[in-house]
């Protein structure tokens, strides 16, 4: 019995003895494990020198002339802020669902890993928080796992546990903390606490609420999952949870959870996405003119990226103007559009020009695949006209889901009027609205920057300018006769409308202001056309014009942007000024790097007097002219100048206003130069573009802000300016005259211009 008894306790000390040493053995195993990874073993891990000079990538920041944000560029969407801006609530949301023990740990929280294990585990109490502590998630958001097999889950702990360990040693609780809310995501590309209280509330941080907050940091467990936009009723859920965690910290009272609890979401969902939101056209333009600005600068010894360096842009755009002119698109592009199908009716060119519509099939991607691999044009056009699949079909009432083939989708997108509108001050140059066309999702092509139009009669007043600085009198007479021009290949120019106007004569107010076009090739007669063309120059078109008689009517093809440039010398005394996008740009720390400040020309093009009759004769095309509807049909009183313009076969509609503190030019028509407005009713610039101009100018007038831009006057003219318009503005020729000229017959002549 003895000997039984010595025999088991020597084999429970072995076994004892045994499972100790396997005990220290997996114990040297792990600290093994430890060190091997601490050493770099199982991948690099980064150093205190690293730690202390980590970057994250920032947004740079595109903002209005009124510091409104309105775009972003990215590769991230980050933007950084410092702890101060952070509200008291939100770290105590952070700290109380995320890290209860924060201020206590030095980086890795192992009695918190254990309540963790044991609450979430054994009791199913998924309130107790997360197991990594906030410094361990900065870890992962400064160094991504790469691999997420099970054997790598281990290692990637472990090694955030290190960087963890590292990090508390060199940053500050508080520096910890504005590095996480930084660099934490949010979902969707979003990274920091600004980003997303900018697109999820549409506010910045410093001035979210603590329901706000808690929504926010609800979402950090799974950015979809509790995604407030997509699963409102699980976000909703997840951020009552972070309250009552706020309270059992002693962060908030009991009434204020149950008060806070009852609030609903109360989203202000605003997405920075490239295609949507406002002046997209504006944007993309800023964009292209920041990497010409930043290549310039990293020729030097800058190292600045659009996508990446955090920049601030501040633009010369206005916001309340901007989004005033797009409401003004909107509104009138719908019921032209409207029109404009109407008037062709089922004869339009986009359904029954087959070639028209082949010509476009060709520019397409898919017709140019199947080129590539041998198909005929016959069997390209069958296959685009037959094979039929989902499509969205964009319109201005509500958008269509159809069964459609390409061709279909060509036929749709082709019959859309365009639209091109910019203002500016031309007191500094600066865009305050920038429109380059009505869908930037649809249409990439920017009708401000990248295109170039006829002008039609918006070209004249630079014709009549010329003529008046080379001594043509402004009550000089000319007869609205048409003329057949011998030396012009017998090029008539003729007028619109049914009007006999054979024995007219009208006087250079009264023939601009109506747009004559008889009359504007005899000024340019007057003036010279190689003296207008210098004139234009000198006024700010960059373009080469054509030189030929042709040109009095605008058949020049000129920039938006240019023909805005020459339109501010008539406001600043013949001196023109170059529109300016971007006021002043910053870094992330908000240092100013560069300021914009635009200074008139120069060289002075024509007179302060020229000037002063040239916007005389203007305001009368606004007060009895071809823009009267903005009087008579709009009722605005504004101290108003302006000129209207068509193009050949009704391809061009324009307008042009002008005030002492703005410039206002607006193009309509298609991108297919081969379809023009059925009618000059519809597509002359009095009906398809002043009305542009008049609907925004109607809802500045409304608000008071504006005032600065809607009640000045111009200058009043001088004596002598007042005395050169006095006349009748026209005249009718004499009995005999008449008697000897033939209306039917039109009269020859060389042109001498």
């Amino acid at each position: 019995m003895k000997k039984k008894t010595i025999k088991s306790s020597k084999l429970k000390f072995s076994i004892r003895k045994i499972i100790g040493l396997g005990i220290l053995g997996l114990f040297a195993l792990f600290i093994l494990f430890i060190f091997s990874v601490n050493v770099g073993l199982w991948g690099n891990i980064p150093s205190k020198k690293e730690l202390s000079n980590f970057q994250y990538q920032m947004a740079s920041e595109v903002y209005t002339s009124d510091s409104v944000l309105i775009g972003k560029y990215y590769l991230y969407d980050r933007q950084p802020i410092v702890f101060n801006d952070f509200p008291k609530h939100l770290i105590q949301a952070l700290i109380a669902i995320e890290d209860e023990r924060f201020y206590d740990h030095s980086g890795v929280d192992i009695r918190s890993l254990l309540r963790v294990g044991f609450k979430t585990v054994l009791l199913g109490d998924n309130s107790s928080g997360g197991g990594s502590t906030l410094t361990q998630q900065l870890a992962k958001n400064l160094y991504p796992r790469k691999d997420r097999n099970k054997t790598n889950i281990v290692v990637n702990k472990v090694k955030e546990m290190i960087i963890a360990k590292r990090l508390e040693k060199i940053y500050t609780k508080e520096e910890i903390l504005t590095n996480y809310l930084n660099t934490v995501s949010f979902g969707d590309n979003t990274f920091g606490i600004e980003s997303a209280a900018l697109k999820f509330f549409n506010t910045r941080t410093k001035e979210i609420t603590a329901t706000q907050a808690a929504t926010l940091v609800g979402m950090l467990k799974a950015t979809y999952g509790y995604n407030p936009r997509i699963f409102p009723d699980k976000s909703l859920g997840r951020r009552n949870l972070v309250l009552r965690a706020m309270y059992n910290n002693d962060f908030i009272s009991e009434e204020e959870v149950t008060q806070f609890s009852k609030e609903s979401l109360r989203l202000d969902y605003r997405e920075f996405d490239y295609n949507a939101g406002i002046a997209p056209y504006f944007r993309e333009e800023v964009r292209k003119v920041m990497l010409r600005w930043i290549a310039d600068k990293n020729d030097g010894d800058a190292d600045y990226n659009i996508y990446t360096s955090g920049l601030k842009i501040y633009t010369t755009l206005n916001y309340q103007m901007q989004k005033l002119a797009e409401e003004s698109m909107v509104e009138h592009m719908t019921k032209l559009q409207n029109s404009f199908e109407k008037s062709y009716g089922s004869n339009a060119p986009w359904l029954k020009d087959q070639n028209l519509i082949e010509k476009i099939a060709k520019r397409t991607p898919t017709y140019k695949r199947l080129k590539n691999i041998g198909l005929s044009h016959k069997q390209i056009i069958d296959s685009l006209s037959k094979d039929k699949q989902k499509r969205t079909f964009k319109s201005w009432k509500e958008d269509e889901e159809l069964t459609a083939s390409t061709i279909d989708s060509i036929q749709h997108y082709t019959k859309f009027l365009n639209t091109g509108s910019l203002a500016l001050d031309p007191t500094n140059g600066d865009i305050l609205v920038w429109i380059g066309g009505i869908n930037f999702e649809q249409y990439k092509y920017d009708h401000i920057s990248q295109s170039k139009r006829q002008v039609g009669s918006t070209f004249k007043p630079i014709v009549y300018t010329t003529a008046i600085e080379k001594g043509v009198a402004p009550c000089t007479y000319f007869s609205a006769e048409e003329i057949e021009y011998d030396n012009l290949k017998g090029w008539s120019p003729s007028n619109a409308g049914d009007k006999d106007e054979a024995y007219l004569n009208y006087s250079m107010e009264e023939g601009l202001s109506n747009s004559i076009n008889t009359i504007a090739v005899k000024v340019l007669e007057q003036a010279g056309i190689d003296n207008v063309l210098t004139m234009a120059k000198n006024m700010g078109i960059e373009d080469k014009l054509p030189k030929e008689a042709s040109i009095a009517l605008g058949t020049g093809e000129i920039k938006i942007t240019d023909l805005a440039q020459a339109y501010t010398s008539f406001t600043n005394n013949g001196k023109h000024i170059k529109p300016n996008l971007i006021k002043s740009i910053s870094n992330h720390k908000d240092s100013v790097l560069v300021e914009f400040k635009n200074e008139l020309n120069k060289k002075t093009a024509f007179s302060k007097e020229t000037s002063q009759i040239m916007i005389e004769m203007m305001k009368s095309t606004v007060n009895s002219g071809t823009a009267a509807r903005l009087r008579n049909t709009y009722g605005l009183q504004n101290d108003i100048a302006g000129k209207t313009g068509t193009t050949q076969n009704n391809k061009d509609a324009w307008f042009v206003a002008l005030t002492p503190k703005l410039v206002h030019i607006t193009w309509v028509g298609l991108d297919q130069h081969e379809i023009g407005f059925s009618n000059t009713s519809i597509g002359q610039g009095a009906n398809a573009a002043l009305p542009l101009f008049a609907l925004w100018m109607q809802k500045l007038n409304k608000n008071k802000d504006f005032d600065g831009y809607t009640k000045v006057n111009f200058q009043k003219p001088s004596p002598s300016v007042l005395e050169a318009l006095n006349c009748d503005p026209v005249k009718r020729d004499g009995f005999f005259k008449r008697l000897f000229k033939n209306p039917n017959k039109k009269k020859n002549k060389k042109f001498n211009g």
